[in-house]
C-alpha cells in the first residue's frame, strides 16, 4: 500500500481528522494533506512524527523498490 494511502487509512481507522493528526504530530494539516495525497518529497522528521502518532512503522529494505508501511502487532 502506498505511503499516503496507509496514513489516510490508519488515520480514519483511529477516527481522527487531518487537523487533529497535525496537532498530535506537531505539524500542520497542510503537511498531512500533502502526505496523504502522495507528495513525492517530505521532511523525514515530520513523517516519522506522523507515523509514530498513528502507530505505523516505516521500513526501508535493501534491494526492494519503494518503502513499506506496516502496523506493528502486539
Amino acid at each position: 500500500m502506498p505511503l499516503g494511502e496507509a496514513v489516510r487509512s490508519q488515520r480514519k481507522a483511529l477516527g481522527i481528522t487531518q487537523h487533529e493528526l497535525g496537532l498530535l504530530a506537531h505539524c500542520g494539516p497542510v503537511f498531512i494533506h500533502a502526505l496523504e495525497r502522495g507528495k513525492p518529497s517530505l521532511r523525514l522528521n515530520k513523517l516519522v512524527d506522523v507515523l509514530t502518532v498513528l502507530g505505523l512503522q516505516l521500513t526501508v529494505e535493501p534491494g526492494k523498490q519503494g518503502l513499506r508501511i506496516r502496523v506493528p502487532t502486539a
